[in-house]
């Protein structure tokens, strides 16, 4: 599995991956072919799955962080606004349809309206 596959299957950045390859001493080798030849190959051992069935966000199901957001009364988008989100996503690239699924799934539409700084305050 390469570092990004890795990452982007555990929803992290890249250095994330790559800094647990340093601290874990994870067995890799380089993969060749790859612009710039940085690119990894990393051998899921018995050490990798360890570490990664750690991970808090491993152990406790998506489901779990759901059920812990406060649930908001999201008006209906009018129906102008349907067909500018759906070209949106529809003109993503699979793998950031895959980061934002992620990311919702983690943080939860009001975390995902939060980083977009465009979140209700709380009262």
């Amino acid at each position: 599995m390469t570092t990004e596959e890795l990452a982007e299957s555990l929803g992290v950045a890249r250095q994330t991956v790559n800094r647990w390859i340093r601290q874990q001493g994870w067995k890799t080798e380089g993969l060749n072919g790859v612009k710039g030849g940085r690119a990894r190959l990393i051998h899921v051992d018995a050490r990798v799955k360890e570490h990664i069935m750690s991970l808090p966000a491993i152990r406790t199901p998506h489901e779990v962080y759901h059920l812990a957001e406060a649930t908001s009364s999201y008006n209906t988008p009018s129906s102008n606004l349907y067909p500018g989100i759906i070209e949106t996503l529809e003109s993503m690239t699979k793998p950031e349809q895959k980061r934002l699924d992620a990311l919702l799934k983690r943080e939860g539409i009001h975390g995902f309206l939060k980083r977009l700084g465009i979140a209700e305050e709380e009262a």
